[in-house]
C-alpha cells in the first residue's frame, strides 16, 4: 500500500487529560474488547454517541407513530422518511466540507444544539395541541440535514482521539452501542408514549441532547496539524473528496461494498419484519414484531463485542466477505423458517454477521482515508446510506408483488451472497487485504501521543 491510503491522526500534537503518553507498538497485540475505553476522551465520545443513538431511535418510533395516528396513511409515513433522506442527500457534500474546515468541538456543539432546539420546539408545540402534519415534515427535513453532519463528524472524531492501532476496536464499540440502542430505543419510545404522550416524548429526546452536550464539554479535542487545515476554495475542497474516492482503488472498492447493506439487507431488517409478524406468524399485538427486531439487535451487540476483541487479526478483507455471505445465508434461512424460535435464532445470527461486516467495512474505509481529507471523503462514503429508501421500496414493493416477504427476502439476500462470492473469486484486492496495510502511515509509525 502507498502512503496515500492513510496518515497520522490529527491528534498527534494534542494535549491530554492525564498527560501525553506513548502507546507502545507491542501493546496492539494485547487489544481486548474494551481496550479503547482506557482513553478518557473516547469514553466521553462513546457515551455521547449512545445517548444520541437512543434519542434517534426513540424519535423514529415516536415520529412514525404520530404520523400514522394523524393520517392513517402508510404513504405519508413513507414520505416522511423520504423527506429525511432527501435532506441528508443534499447536505452530504457540505457536511464533509464543514467537518474538515471548522473547529470540530464547535461544530458538534452547534449541530447538537440545533437538534435540541427543533426537538424541544416540536415537543412543546404538540403539548400545546398543535398537531399539524406540516410541522412533522419540516422537523424531518431539518433533522435529516443535521444528522448527516453528525454521522460524518462522529466517524471522523474516532481518528482524532484514539491511537490508530486502536481504531478498529473503537469503531466496533461505537457500532455496538448503536446496536444496543436498536434493541432498547424502540422499546423505550413505546413506553414513553404511554407514560408521557408524544409531546412529552419529544421533550425527553431534547433532554437526551442536553446530556450529549455535557459529554461534549468533557472531551478535550486535540489540536489539528497545520497541514490538515483546509484553505482552498469550498468547491475545490468538495472536488478533492470526490476525486480521492474515484482515484483510490481500495477506498472505492470498500465504498461500493458498503452500498450492499442499505440496498439489499438492511431493508429486510427495517421493512419486512412487520409483514413477517402478521402474515407468517399471525401477530396482531406487536409482540412478535418486537421479538423479531430485538433478535437482530441482540445479535449485533454480540457481534460488536466479538469484532472488538479481534485485536490485530489481519485478514479483514476476507472477514468482510465471509461475514457478508453468512449474513445472507442467515436471512435466507430466516425466510424458510416457519417456527418462531428458529426464525429468532436466524435473526440473531443475521444481526451478528451484519455487525461484523459493518464494523470491518467502516474500519477499512476509514483507514484508507488520509486525515486531511477524512471529513470530505467520509461524507462521500455516506452517500451509500442515502439510497436506503430505494432498498426499502424494493423490499416493500417486492413483498406486495411476490405474495409475501419470503420470496423477496431470498432474492435480495441471494444477490448479496452472490456478490460476496464474486468479489472473493475475482478481487484479490479485497480478498487479500490485511489490517496492517491500513495501519501503515507516514513511515509505519504506530506510536502516538494520546490520553490513556
Amino acid at each position: 500500500m502507498t502512503k496515500e491510503l492513510g496518515s497520522d491522526s490529527d491528534a498527534e500534537k494534542g494535549p491530554g487529560i492525564l498527560g501525553s503518553v506513548d502507546v507502545p507498538s507491542e501493546s496492539v497485540e494485547k487489544i481486548s474488547a474494551f481496550t479503547s475505553l482506557r482513553v478518557p476522551n473516547f469514553r466521553f465520545l462513546l457515551g455521547g454517541s449512545v445517548l444520541s443513538n437512543a434519542a434517534q431511535w426513540i424519535q423514529q418510533i415516536t415520529l412514525s407513530w404520530l404520523v400514522y395516528d394523524l393520517t392513517g396513511s402508510g404513504t405519508i409515513l413513507g414520505t416522511i422518511n423520504l423527506v429525511r433522506a432527501a435532506a441528508s442527500l443534499c447536505m452530504i457534500p457540505l457536511a464533509g466540507l464543514l467537518v474538515d474546515r471548522l473547529n470540530r468541538r464547535k461544530l458538534i456543539t452547534i449541530e447538537n444544539s440545533w437538534l435540541f432546539v427543533i426537538t424541544f420546539a416540536l415537543g412543546l408545540a404538540l403539548l400545546l395541541g398543535q398537531s399539524n402534519i406540516s410541522y412533522l415534515f419540516v422537523f424531518a427535513f431539518m433533522g435529516g440535514m443535521v444528522q448527516t453532519i453528525d454521522m460524518t463528524l462522529r466517524q471522523v472524531l474516532i481518528f482524532d482521539i484514539v491511537p490508530r492501532s486502536l481504531t478498529p476496536n473503537a469503531v466496533a464499540l461505537i457500532q455496538t452501542g448503536w446496536s444496543l440502542m436498536r434493541v432498547v430505543g424502540p422499546a423505550l419510545g413505546g413506553f414513553f408514549i404511554l407514560w408521557f404522550g408524544v409531546g412529552g416524548n419529544f421533550l425527553i429526546q431534547a433532554g437526551a441532547y442536553v446530556l450529549v452536550a455535557i459529554t461534549i464539554l468533557r472531551i478535550k479535542f486535540p489540536a489539528r496539524k497545520p497541514a490538515h487545515i483546509v484553505r482552498s476554495s469550498p468547491l475545490q475542497d468538495i472536488k478533492d473528496g470526490v476525486q480521492y474516492v474515484v482515484k483510490q482503488r481500495v477506498t472505492r472498492i470498500f465504498m461500493m461494498m458498503g452500498v450492499i447493506m442499505p440496498l439489499l439487507t438492511i431493508p429486510i431488517f427495517s421493512v419486512l419484519p412487520t409483514i413477517y409478524a402478521v402474515q407468517v406468524f399471525g401477530d396482531d399485538s406487536g409482540r412478535i414484531l418486537g421479538l423479531l427486531m430485538a433478535s437482530v439487535g441482540v445479535g449485533g451487540v454480540v457481534g460488536g463485542i466479538v469484532i472488538a476483541s479481534l485485536g490485530r487479526f489481519e485478514h479483514r478483507g476476507r472477514l468482510q466477505l465471509v461475514s457478508l455471505f453468512l449474513l445472507s445465508i442467515s436471512l435466507i434461512a430466516f425466510a424458510f423458517s416457519s417456527a418462531l424460535l428458529l426464525a429468532l435464532f436466524c435473526l440473531v445470527l443475521a444481526g451478528f454477521f451484519e455487525m461484523i461486516f459493518l464494523v470491518t467495512n467502516q474500519t477499512l474505509l476509514q483507514l484508507s482515508i488520509p486525515d486531511h481529507l477524512r471529513g470530505r471523503v467520509t461524507a462521500v462514503v455516506n452517500l451509500s446510506y442515502a439510497i436506503m429508501p430505494l432498498g426499502s421500496l424494493l423490499a416493500g414493493a417486492g413483498s406486495d408483488l411476490l405474495g409475501g416477504p419470503k420470496v423477496i427476502t431470498i432474492i435480495l439476500a441471494g444477490i448479496a451472497a452472490g456478490i460476496a462470492v464474486l468479489i472473493y473469486l475475482f478481487s484479490p484486492t479485497v480478498r487479500n487485504y490485511r489490517l496492517s496495510q491500513g495501519m501503515v502511515s507516514d513511515g509505519s509509525r504506530v506510536t502516538k501521543n494520546f490520553d490513556v
